[in-house]
């Protein structure tokens, strides 16, 4: 079923970071946008977009994300090209996007939501009860750090960055015996040589929104919002705005260890946290269901549930 468009224009510029994965996810908004309206691939434009966060993460590979800065530091650019109207859209991995956005700019649509697991790589084992004790294990996700080293404090933890090929090559290389990547990447680049075991939600909870694309644009832009209503998908939505609200309750970032995922069941919403400490030392976690309008609620809820058991300073320890 395709939708009239709303008015005549010229190309939609969508902006994107230039990593594999990021363009795949340009194109994947392209291809749902011209499907929609019945246009051709000429009638969009991808315009990738260097952010400081890809510079600094290349030039200071060895160092974790959260002392080279906040999730912002992969938007602000992308940002400022669409208050500007360089862009017209902004398409993201909403796992790496702030809870709040600059004024001007709205984060409403959400394209279906891929699968949110981890993944674990390696060509040697095929789980992580499978990892003798003190095996190496490479990650730049906090995360997944605090819940690896919450389960198996044996383990020892190395910081491990770059796209699948580079961490494949660091892997052949022995840097480390395993690492992790997210089972929604490895799908939408169609890895399937990639020696990837999906790790159940009960072992490892995801990062909130893991596994869905969100499309930012401009407030006042009331085509590109008709636009983009054609492509939003509801029941990711929902699960979003549950997740994010417990996220923003917590005030999280980069810096702090949390996962969060919600899933549909008919008119029901199940939404499960966790939060702990950045050495694995503590894990506070809780389980709630509700109606699927009381999600952000109930995210919110949760989140002050989970702060007042952890009590005070449990974030101050930094890993």
């Amino acid at each position: 079923m395709t939708h009239p468009l709303p008015s005549p224009a010229a190309p939609l510029g969508i902006g994107t970071r230039g990593s594999p994965l990021a363009l795949a996810q340009a194109f994947e908004t392209r291809d749902r946008l011209a499907a929609a309206f019945d246009l051709p691939d000429e009638a969009f434009q991808i315009i990738v977009i260097k952010t400081t966060g890809d510079d600094r993460a290349m030039i200071e590979a060895d160092r974790p994300l959260k002392e080279i800065g906040n999730k912002g530091l992969f938007t602000r650019e992308i940002e400022a090209d669409l208050l500007s109207g360089k862009i017209d859209i902004a398409v993201h991995s909403m796992k790496d996007m702030p809870v709040e956005q600059p004024p001007g700019l709205v984060l409403d649509t959400y394209l279906p939501r891929e699968d949110p697991r981890d993944a674990f790589v390696s060509p040697e084992v095929s789980g992580l009860a499978g990892l003798a004790a003190g095996a190496v294990v490479g990650t730049s996700s906090l995360r997944r750090k605090a819940q690896l080293l919450n389960r198996r404090p044996d383990l020892q933890v190395v910081e491990f960055r770059g796209n699948v090929q580079t961490r494949l090559r660091k892997l052949a290389d022995g840097v480390a015996d395993c690492t992790f990547l997210a089972m929604a990447g490895l799908n939408r680049l169609a890895a399937e040589d990639v020696p990837a075991t999906p790790i159940a939600i009960e072992d490892m909870l995801p990062a909130v929104a893991q596994g869905a694309i969100g499309i930012e644009r401009r407030s006042d832009d009331s085509r590109v919002a008709a636009m983009l209503e054609a492509i939003h998908d509801t029941p990711t939505g929902q699960r979003l705005a549950a997740e994010r609200a417990f996220l923003a309750t917590l005030d999280g970032s980069c810096e702090t260890p949390i996962a969060g995922l919600a899933e549909l069941d008919g008119g029901m919403l199940r939404l499960r946290g966790e939060v702990l400490r950045p050495d694995g030392s503590e894990s506070v976690s809780d389980d709630v269901t509700c109606a699927i309008p009381d999600g952000p609620e109930a995210g919110r809820q949760m989140a002050l549930r989970l702060l007042e058991r952890a009590g005070p300073g449990f974030f101050d320890w930094r890993a």
